[in-house]
């Protein structure tokens, strides 16, 4: 098997060409990458459900929107936490409890901890119902076939306060020819 070089902390970037209509104009957060696959949350698809109405006491650390966001098609019945602390916690300071380093100043949080281990260090929390997964060599292969941009994730994405804006702000961000897709019509067949 080939190695495999990781994109952990990275984001992936529906192109306007992926088919699938649970990824349509996705921005997904990679949370783990290796040869064993790909597991990561789609940053922009809120939920009509508030976090208080599932994880009550993490509510009033959720970020705004304070909803549950829909983190991909698989086991849409759990949840995840990623939270950005401010200055990442350095090698300097330990991470707090609760809190596991994913890439720079994101990190998964134990949504079993309670909440107010992580209260004064949390800068930002999402909840996410379900994940967005890969076999082994499965996105490499979408990768390949075009479906999806690799870019570099920011912490403020996590956190985004108009995730329906999300995918045209990652893509205009972009210095190359990814920020021009950006204006890509949502419906090209009116152009």
């Amino acid at each position: 098997m080939t190695e495999v070089s990781s994109l952990t902390g990275r984001l992936l970037v529906a192109t306007p060409a992926l088919a699938d209509p649970n990824f349509d104009r996705a921005v997904v957060l990679l949370l783990d990458h290796d040869e064993e696959g790909s597991l990561g949350v789609v940053l922009n698809r809120p939920t009509p459900v508030d976090v208080g109405d599932i994880l009550e006491g993490w509510a009033d650390l959720a970020g705004e929107p304070g909803v549950v966001f829909q983190g991909g098609p698989v086991s849409l019945d759990s949840a995840l936490g990623v939270a950005v602390i401010p200055g990442g916690a350095s090698s300097a300071e330990r991470a707090p409890l609760g809190w596991r380093r994913v890439h720079g100043a994101i990190g998964l949080v134990d949504l079993e901890a309670p909440p107010e281990l992580l209260a004064s260090a949390l800068g930002s929390l999402r909840i996410f119902a379900g994940y967005a997964g890969w076999g082994p060599g499965q996105l490499e292969d979408e990768l390949v076939e075009g479906a999806w941009y690799v870019v570099e994730s920011e912490p403020g994405d996590v956190s985004s306060p108009s995730p329906e804006r999300l995918w045209r702000e990652v893509l205009r961000r972009q210095r190359s020819e990814l920020a021009m897709v950006a204006t890509y019509p949502d419906d090209p067949s009116l152009n």
